[in-house]
């Protein structure tokens, strides 16, 4: 273990081994750091939070900060962080609120570039990737392998499906779909996110099949109502996991307020 002598480490924080803490680092009495984490200089870690392995934490980040939401009393709430995450320069993610749940969670391998905000309540999944300056608002969830790239800002209770693609300085009001490159002000669903999933490893045919479904919910919408045409093609046999996956994710951001499914965990 190297713990720089400038660092505060408070004497009841639990840190795993071979951890390594930069100068002038603050951990917080109630932080636990499992083996091989990075903390570079001048980074905070504090409240009940809990860092997994071999995550790398850049200065000026700052984590297991208190909500930046009004309803907040002090309340004694969490942040989880998994394995292998880049937090880089200056990013921030708050713990969760009691009224949300109590607890912020991000999953592991993903790569959460310098200036992102991660508020309160969120749920991270793995992989995913936050550019530049990407705001999540509160109770926002972000599926596995998304990808949001620089300045998007989510409103909360925005859902991101898996393996999505958000275009630069795009400001999302409604929940994003899955396999889907979505970008613009208003944000627009554009087309099936190929590039991703060929790096995904998705086969010719898997991508084909996204792509009819993505042709009848999307550029059929003028002529048909949405719910007609997620029951045609949920009527149809042979359909891939993903489109299942799609179909359903569609029927959820139907039933929640604004196009927003967590919309329905809202509860003032």
């Amino acid at each position: 273990m190297k713990i720089h002598p400038t660092a505060q480490v408070h004497h009841k924080a639990k840190l795993g081994k071979n951890i390594e803490i930069g100068a002038f680092t603050l951990i917080d009495e109630h932080v636990e750091i499992d083996e091989g984490t990075i903390i570079k200089n001048n980074a905070t870690i504090t409240g009940y939070t809990s860092l997994g392995r071999d995550n790398r934490v850049f200065p000026g980040a700052a984590l297991g900060m208190e909500p930046q939401d009004l309803k907040h009393r002090g309340e004694d709430t969490r942040l989880k962080i998994g394995d292998r995450n880049v937090i880089r320069e200056c990013v921030t993610i708050n713990t969760g609120t009691a009224v949300g749940g109590g607890i912020t969670t991000v999953g592991s391998d993903n790569l959460f570039m310098a200036g992102a905000h991660i508020a309160h309540d969120c749920e991270i999944g793995d992989g995913v990737l936050l550019a530049n300056n990407v705001l999540l608002g509160g109770h926002v969830k972000v599926e596995d392998n998304a990808k949001l790239m620089g300045l998007v800002g989510v409103q909360p209770f925005a859902t991101v499906g898996q393996l999505a693609y958000v275009g630069g300085l795009t400001r999302i009001v409604q929940d994003v779909p899955p396999f889907m490159l979505v970008e613009g002000n208003p944000s627009r669903v554009r087309q099936v996110n190929i590039v991703g999933l060929e790096r995904s490893n998705f086969s010719r045919e898997r991508i084909e099949a996204i792509r009819e479904a993505f042709q009848k919910i999307f550029r059929q919408i003028e002529v048909l109502d949405q719910n007609r045409v997620l029951d045609e093609l949920e009527g149809q046999k042979g359909l891939t996991a993903e489109v299942k996956i799609l179909i359903s994710f569609m029927r959820n951001t139907m039933k929640g307020k604004f196009g927003r499914y967590r919309e329905m965990l809202r509860k003032s």
